[in-house]
């Protein structure tokens, strides 16, 4: 038989992710829980210590468990995956609006972050993602054209990944990862809902062919509450 404080702690995770057990409010009390579930106050401390090492709850002394709000998309920070592979991971149904796609010479800026010169040319694709009506990421692409030779808006609508794969046979290796925090820009208060909202998380990618030559760089620009960025570290004892 499972151990019973892995038992309590899937339901209690199960009623935390539908919500009947709210962000942002106390779960009930060790006592409760042991009456509830009719067993040791270790078993429950076993389950409690679940929830807090993996991001459900926060114990605060004097006060008791607070439920940290999960309705947040894991967006891995090591992980090299598309927002259309994240989205059906999750079992959600996102909407991508593309503002823009131009095939242009790139500006002193993007030639700087891919490395090109004045005779490379560069597909621009800027969109939004939204998810239950929200429109809560930005992304804006810069792919070189040597590379990316054809792009459609119906393409960019779905996934440029699938396509830069299936299609062009593209063998897509490892990305360099910046993360940072800004202040909005008038286009981002243009294209996202950020009400009530003064930053935004920025990640910059720059992202490699299998033969390492870079063939894009990305800013994906987030509204700060629905993502959380995980990744996983052991500490080494030398």
């Amino acid at each position: 038989m499972k151990n019973k404080y892995l038992m309590i702690y899937q339901q209690l995770v199960d009623l935390i992710k539908t919500g009947e057990l709210k962000a942002n409010t106390l779960l009930p009390s060790e006592h409760e829980l042991k009456d509830q579930y009719d067993t040791s106050r270790e078993t429950i401390r076993k389950a409690l210590t679940l929830l807090s090492q993996n991001g459900y709850i926060q114990k605060v002394k004097g006060k008791g468990s607070i439920i940290i709000d999960v309705n947040k998309f894991d967006f891995p920070v090591s992980g090299l995956v598309s927002f259309k592979e994240l989205a059906e991971k999750m079992g959600t149904t996102p909407k991508t609006v593309v503002h823009e796609l131009t095939l242009e010479k790139p500006s002193d800026f993007i030639k700087q972050q891919l490395k090109l010169n004045n005779k490379d040319q560069v597909w621009k694709v800027v969109r939004t993602r939204e998810m239950a009506g929200e429109k809560i990421i930005l992304d804006k692409d810069y792919l070189v054209k040597k590379y990316v030779p054809e792009l459609t808006e119906e393409i960019c609508e779905d996934s440029i990944y699938n396509y830069l794969e299936n299609e062009l046979d593209l063998s897509i290796s490892f990305a360099k990862k910046e993360i940072i925090v800004v202040e909005p820009t008038e286009e981002d208060r243009e294209l996202l809902d950020l009400d009530g909202f003064h930053n935004v998380v920025v990640i910059k990618n720059y992202v490699h062919l299998e033969d390492a030559s870079l063939f894009q760089y990305t800013e994906s620009r987030h509204r700060p509450d629905k993502f959380r960025f995980v990744d996983f570290a052991r500490r080494s004892h030398l």
